[in-house]
């Protein structure tokens, strides 16, 4: 009895050459549909499948494997003697190699202004079905679902007459990982629809490997970069590479953290980061001279760390990049001299993102991963409220004041907590981050500050919980503060600001990072 290959797929990647080789080795091919057309156009010998089970293919070919013909041929244990009388009585034909890839889901639901009709119609039964039962039965069935795996099973064919247990089993679970990430999307999209259930009571989750890392923040630590399927616009995951050597994790880390806080500008604004903390920011009329702010702000940090930019980098401004050391310039585009000018340093990464701006979609989650678990909430798309600031000092900002402060708060939204900015002429000049107390951080932000903490504001990502860190800005010359408030000490604050004559506004929002 000739051994049986089924073959149907939607990716027909290889699988002309798949079914040449497979009939040269003695394989009758069972197809169905567009994939029967093609290999028989071939010149490769086709049974429909159809002509297999008795049965035409119906519903608008919605039914056309689901019949015992295919499966029981499927899943009969070849050592079961009990199995294999059953299919001789029952005149089934066992079916050794499985080799279908799924209805194309994700590229339907990927594409624009896409019908849930449509999506509906791209959702595979019979396939993965199939290739379950295959899997299932892997002893001894070979199932395919990655169009680069025929070589392996054609190569073992022809070396041994028959494909090995051990590669059989790696195939079925390469099964499950496929069905795991099919099934996963149908849920999310369907999920998306209703528009309700914001945290499902399981959260199944799928991402598609990017690129292997050479090691994660350290370099004993083994690591990955993923990326998550659709919801990629303005994100890392979308961005490509003009020039340099890969990406770190650190440099990934790093640059994700850039991007947060690059998408609350929409004036020309540079961020330069280092260790996942803005070191300086600038926003002005033109790229060039918010580049020299955000420099300007922090030399020193600098060095070593990533630049992120909202508009084209030009010539003028890459000349001065040039000058110091960056591991990575990230911006939506680069003019033609800018490249010549940036890529004459070897190892500088250089990230195109046309659309780096683009605000994150509601209901986008923010994860932290913790022993056991996993933290989920969405994720801090708002920045404050203008009609619920309170003005609580005797003193209200001035107009340039509110621009600054307004740049602060969104400096101090970005920094780890504990945090403290300082900015002046939407610029920022010192930034005091991820420390214990707020005294601390206010204290480091303005002794980097130094003389430019004089006439600069203030902002906290937190309430202030005594006075002596108000008392800390006016003995520096800070003119304005911004922060949450919402303390049982608020008044002690206000009337420090009073005495000294510091205008002072409650957002009425928290801005933790952690």
């Amino acid at each position: 009895m000739a051994k049986r290959a089924l073959i149907s797929v939607s990716d027909k990647t290889g699988v002309i050459e798949f079914a040449k080789e497979l009939s040269s080795l003695g394989y009758e091919i069972i197809s169905t549909g567009g994939t029967a057309k093609a290999i028989s156009d071939a010149g490769v010998n086709v049974i429909n499948v159809s002509d297999i089970t008795g049965f035409p293919e119906c519903l608008d070919g919605r039914v056309k494997t689901l019949h015992p013909k295919i499966h029981a041929g499927i899943l009969a244990m070849r050592d079961n003697a009990e199995h294999m009388d059953q299919l001789k009585q029952l005149d089934v034909q066992p079916i050794d190699i499985v080799a279908i890839n799924l209805y194309p889901f994700k590229q339907t639901i990927l594409k624009e202004n896409v019908l849930l009709e449509e999506a509906i119609e791209n959702i595979d039964i019979g396939g993965p079905t199939m290739i379950r039962a295959a899997a299932k039965n892997y002893q001894d069935v070979a199932v395919i679902v990655d169009p680069a795996d025929y070589i392996t099973v054609i190569n073992e064919l022809k070396e041994k007459n028959e494909v090995s247990k051990e590669t059989k089993f790696k195939l079925a679970y390469k099964v499950f990982e496929h069905t795991s990430h099919y099934d996963t999307l149908i849920a999310k999209y369907l999920r998306d629809q209703i528009g309700e259930e914001l945290f499902p009571e399981t959260l199944s989750l799928t991402y598609k490997k990017v690129q292997d890392m050479r090691y994660g923040e350290n370099p004993h630590q083994k690591a990955v970069f993923y990326k998550e399927v659709g919801h990629n616009v303005g994100c890392l995951t979308s961005a490509k590479q003009l020039h340099g050597k890969e990406l770190s994790f650190n440099n990934i880390n790093d640059t994700n953290g850039a991007l947060d806080l690059l998408k609350e500008f929409e004036e020309p604004t540079v961020v330069a980061v280092k260790h996942a903390n803005p070191c300086g920011v600038g926003s002005a009329d033109n790229i060039y001279d918010a580049y020299m702010k955000a420099y300007e702000a922090d030399p020193v940090s600098i060095f070593g760390g990533i630049v992120a930019a909202n508009r084209e980098i030009d010539a003028k401004t890459a000349e001065e990049i040039n000058k110091i050391f960056v591991e990575i310039v990230i911006a939506p585009s680069f003019s033609e001299a800018a490249l010549k000018i940036l890529t004459q340093k070897k190892n500088i990464r250089i990230l195109e993102l046309k659309d780096i701006s683009a605000k994150f979609p509601t209901g986008t989650f923010d994860m932290k991963k913790v022993g056991g678990g996993l933290l989920v909430q969405e994720i801090d798309n708002q920045l404050l409220n203008m009609d619920e600031i309170k003005y609580v000092t005797d003193r209200k900002p001035t107009e340039k004041e509110m621009e600054d402060l307004i740049f602060a708060w969104k400096l101090v939204k970005h920094t780890k907590s504990n945090a403290i900015t300082l900015a002046k002429d939407k610029q920022s000049v010192g930034v005091g981050p991820g420390q214990a107390n707020r005294v601390t951080a206010a204290n480091i932000a303005i002794n980097y500050a130094g003389d430019k903490a004089k006439g600069a504001v203030l902002a906290s990502d937190a309430f202030f919980p005594f006075p002596d860190t108000v008392e800390a800005a006016a003995k520096a010359g800070i003119t304005a503060i911004i922060q949450p408030g919402g303390s049982i000490k608020d008044q002690e604050s206000i009337d420090a600001c009073n005495k000294y004559g510091i205008a002072m506004i409650f957002t009425g929002m928290r801005h933790f990072k952690h």
